[in-house]
């Protein structure tokens, strides 16, 4: 099929205060919660299982949105197999987290981690957490996009080869991606947008810069403090939507 993209839109995470991400993250859970019902034809109780996988580079802040989101988040599936009891009353989902890091730091594909995982728990429904490269700067870590595809490869900034779809995993994979780098070329593009410079007044001279120029990928300033809300959001918002919130 077509597939299902929800874009929801936050502003500069940033400038939000703990009552707005809150409120952020219940918006957010809502529509994981959905797209995770419609994408399973399950409902969401004590036997459903779900993996999240945070894909990326922990050490390198700007691709750190799914390590960072996957530390914060609060794992249920040790609990049931140590006291089942306890579990039901928790009245949450079966819920485990991996982040696979990236192929200079194990040797290994993420996706092939990813799959391991998913073969080892045998979840309903696998999340895919990565950031994004912007196609504007405007959407710039002010944006959560959720996908019912899951997340193609060179889609984030770690360049993953192997795609997390279906297809590739044996089970529905809900994609969450975080604009938090933009290349160069398209900040050059919206710089000349903003000018009013399109199409026709583009100095040809200009049009061969952003295309044959040497291609950078960029932060924003505060890109640390980007990263650590989103995370933290996202977290809030995972574990409200499966999990078992704070404890």
């Amino acid at each position: 099929g077509g597939g299902r993209t929800v874009t929801v839109s936050c502003g500069r995470i940033t400038a939000r205060g703990e009552g707005e991400l809150a409120e952020l993250s219940d918006v957010l859970a809502r529509e994981l919660g959905c797209m995770a019902e419609d994408m399973t034809a399950r409902k969401r109780d004590g036997d459903f299982r779900v993996l999240v996988a945070g894909l990326g580079n922990g050490d390198m802040t700007p691709d750190a949105i799914g390590p960072g989101t996957v530390r914060r988040l609060t794992v249920t599936r040790h609990l049931r197999e140590y006291d089942e009891r306890m579990y039901e009353g928790l009245g949450c989902c079966e819920l485990s987290a991996l982040f696979p890091g990236v192929k200079g730091q194990t040797g290994m594909e993420s996706g092939e981690l990813v799959k391991a995982a998913v073969e080892l728990t045998r979840p309903h429904l696998l999340v895919a957490v990565d950031a994004l490269a912007a196609r504007s700067c405007d959407r710039l870590a002010s944006t959560i996009q959720l996908s019912d595809q899951g997340i193609s490869p060179g889609a984030g900034i770690g360049n993953h080869r192997m795609p997390l779809n279906r297809e590739s995993m044996g089970c529905p994979v809900l994609g969450v991606g975080v604009p938090t780098v933009v290349d160069s070329a398209t900040l050059v593009w919206d710089a000349l947008r903003q000018a009013g410079m399109e199409g026709e007044e583009v100095p040809p001279a200009l049009e061969k810069v952003p295309t044959e120029g040497r291609s950078f990928i960029v932060s924003p300033r505060d890109c640390d403090s980007m990263v650590e809300s989103t995370c933290r959001l996202l977290a809030m918002a995972l574990n409200a939507a499966f999990g078992v919130g704070d404890l």
